[in-house]
This record gives structure tokens, C-alpha cells and sequence, in this order.
């Protein structure tokens, strides 16, 4: 048996304190195999907010994974967005891994973040055909009989939540992911939890999300997923540090 946590959207520079508290306390007790975070470490992907998350990071002590959003990506210094995007969420590869491969389990990261786009609202998804063959090839060369989960910060089609993640190319990779049997896609953006079945031409594919552990509540309280992954497949609880009274959202 495999557990995972399964957090989004800290928002590091706007994060809930007390949420941080709870989760990591979940982890000191329950002891997950890994942490995987779907993005929106930060807030305004600033230096200081950066380093308080690794600092968070370090402190769980479990083997964590770490996907980028499109709140990672300089917001005030527009020259370092369009040169070198990425340059301050790779400072964070000392905290963090890159795809974590666990016993017949393996998280495989999927971009779905741009520096710009043909659009108005640059926070929106976009999966490029680069990053998707990038996804793909990880899932291909893993050994025979491991069960891939796929991580990207953007729910690749709309889930019915509050949030839109409105991703461009999400169908065709999520058609993709089916064809090569994901067990899951995980994701968040949207701050509200969900578990749904997409069908595509060569059938369904999971999609989970999480919610947030940041003040930028939606729907639902702060939150997490625990994913349990056994011989009978994929079990997903959503655990939040309050009661939810909205229905129609929690898993």
C-alpha cells in the first residue's frame, strides 16, 4: 500500500497558518510515502516567499514533490517572467523532488503553466505539445507495471468548480493519459477538492483535485487529499481542518 498527500495552492506570502500547522502535524503522525503539491507554492513567486516554503518543506521530513503554478512565476519582474520563468521555483530542487517514483507507484509532472499566451488571463492552463511529450515519455520509460499519477496545477478539462481552470489542450492530453492507462491526473488551481471520471475516446480518466491551504478560500475550509493506492486501486479521502457544510464539492 501506497499513501500520499496530496496538497495545492499554499500560497506561500498569503498561507494559512494554522493549515500549515495541521498538515504537517498530519504528517509527523501519519507518516505518509510522499507529499505531492500541485502547484501555487507562492503567492507572487517572491524570494522570501520561496524560501519560507522551503523551509516548510524541509521541515515534513517525508520525500515531497512539488509541480509550478502560474502564481510561481514572477509576477512584478516582467523581464526575468519572459527570460528565465522558472529560475526561482528551481531554486526550490534542494527541498524538493522532481517526480517521485514509489514501490509500482510513480508521480510524473506535467507542465501546464505559461510566461504568456494568446489571451488576456495568462493564469489560465495550457498544456504545449513539448510539455505533454515530455509527460509522456516519463510515463512510457517507467517499468512495466507501474502505476503512473499524473501531477500538473491545472485540472486539464472544467470539473464543476467555482474556480475555472479554462486549459488549453487539456482534452487531447487527458485522450493521451487514457490511451497509456494513468492511474489519475491530480491537480488543484480551482481551491476546491473534487473526484470525477472524464471519458475520452480510449475511456475514462480520474481526475482529483485539491483545495487550498491558503486565506484564498472558495467553496470549502482549508484542505488536503490523502490517496491510498492498493491492489484494489485508488482510494481518495478529502480532509480539511474544519467541518464543510457546502455540499456537492468534498469527496
Amino acid at each position: 500500500m501506497i499513501r500520499l498527500f496530496h496538497l495545492s495552492d499554499v500560497h506561500f506570502g498569503l498561507e494559512d497558518t494554522a493549515a500549515l500547522a495541521w498538515v504537517a502535524d498530519c504528517v509527523a503522525r501519519e507518516r505518509p510515502d510522499a507529499v505531492a503539491i500541485t502547484g501555487d507554492l507562492t503567492m507572487r513567486a517572491r524570494h522570501r516567499e520561496f524560501a519560507a516554503a522551503a523551509d516548510w518543506i524541509r521541515g515534513l521530513g517525508v520525500p515531497v514533490t512539488v509541480e509550478v503554478g502560474n502564481h510561481d512565476l514572477p509576477y512584478f519582474n516582467l523581464a526575468e517572467r519572459f527570460l528565465d520563468p522558472y529560475r526561482r521555483f528551481r531554486a526550490l530542487q534542494g527541498a524538493v523532488n522532481h517526480g517521485i517514483s514509489l514501490p509500482g507507484v510513480a508521480i510524473v509532472p506535467l507542465k501546464t503553466t505559461a510566461r504568456a499566451q494568446l489571451r488576456l488571463n495568462w493564469s489560465k492552463g495550457r498544456v504545449a505539445r513539448r510539455s505533454l511529450e515530455a509527460c509522456l515519455g516519463a510515463i512510457d520509460a517507467l517499468p512495466s507495471g507501474t502505476r503512473a499519477i499524473v501531477a500538473c496545477h491545472h485540472p486539464l478539462v472544467e470539473t464543476g468548480t467555482r474556480g475555472k481552470a479554462l486549459t488549453r489542450g487539456g482534452t487531447s492530453a487527458l485522450s493521451a493519459l487514457a490511451k497509456r492507462g494513468v492511474l489519475a491526473v491530480i491537480s488543484g488551481h480551482v481551491h476546491d477538492a473534487f473526484d470525477i471520471l472524464h471519458p475520452t475516446a480510449y475511456g475514462p480518466v480520474r481526475m482529483i483535485g485539491a483545495g487550498t491551504l491558503s486565506q484564498r478560500l472558495r467553496a470549502t475550509p482549508a484542505g488536503f487529499n490523502e490517496l491510498i493506492v492498493d491492489e484494489g486501486g485508488l482510494t481518495v479521502r478529502a480532509r480539511h481542518d474544519q467541518p464543510v457544510t457546502t455540499t456537492g464539492l468534498d469527496l
